[in-house]
């Protein structure tokens, strides 16, 4: 059965559901799913939580999911740049389950590699670690930290082959990798698929047997900020 959908809106057909736990990829506004994200708009799947980086900005990336209140609760690591998000969390309209990013990151690669949950010292003494289980190893306080499993996983990645196998292209390769592990179902937008045996095995980035369904589109691959120095 191929894995190639002609459309974002087709290859999530029977996936979508109310109330499920999606794991995104992209940092900030790179390497995001940008195309899986506006299906999901389209299709008006609602009370999501969603494990990212982050939640995009005000008008792109999963902001616009935040615009039409399809997001309940956000599991994420960085919270700035979009004014929505605040707007919301602050009114109480938006749960939030704040991650440092290495914790987020880890959390992702340990739902899917099978591992139910590990102990780190970040987060130790913070809100962060309060409710969670703490264990000391050699003198020294841990947090116990959960591993994510999500319904679905949506992440971009530069190129597939037809089996799915994925390579991703310098910073694109961010939670991409581990949001597409973690997912009972993975559907990944590239930018190219090429036939089976066309990518170098040491190129590859990210297996096929991760993901279940693949489409191609063009992105807009929009920069969050620019910076800016004047010079003397």
């Amino acid at each position: 059965m191929s894995k190639v959908f002609p459309s974002a809106a087709i290859a999530l057909e029977a996936v979508l559901n109310d109330g499920m736990t999606i794991a995104a990829g992209g940092f900030g506004l790179c390497g995001i799913p940008e195309l899986l994200i506006a299906a999901i708009r389209q299709a008006g799947t609602k009370d999501l939580t969603i494990a990212s980086n982050n939640c995009g900005v005000d008008d792109f990336g999963l902001g616009v999911l935040l615009k039409t209140k399809q997001i309940k609760k956000m599991i994420s690591s960085y919270v700035g740049e979009n004014a929505e998000f605040m707007r919301q969390y602050l009114s109480g309209e938006l749960k939030l389950e704040f991650n440092p990013q290495g914790t987020l990151a880890e959390r992702m690669r340990a739902g899917g590699a099978g591992i139910a949950g590990f102990y780190t010292k970040t987060g130790v003494g913070t809100v962060v670690a309060e409710g969670k289980e703490h264990k000391t190893f050699k003198g020294e306080t841990y947090v116990l930290e959960t591993g994510i499993v999500a319904d679905l996983a949506i992440v971009k990645a530069w190129k597939a082959d037809t089996s799915g196998n994925l390579v991703f292209r310098k910073t694109a390769r961010n939670f991409n990798p581990p949001a597409a592990t973690c997912g009972k179902i993975c559907v990944a937008e590239v930018e190219e698929i090429v036939p089976v045996g066309s990518l170098e095995p040491d190129q590859i980035h990210l297996p096929g047997i991760y993901v279940h369904r693949l489409i191609q589109g063009e992105h807009e691959k929009r920069i969050e900020q620019r910076t800016t120095r004047v010079a003397a």
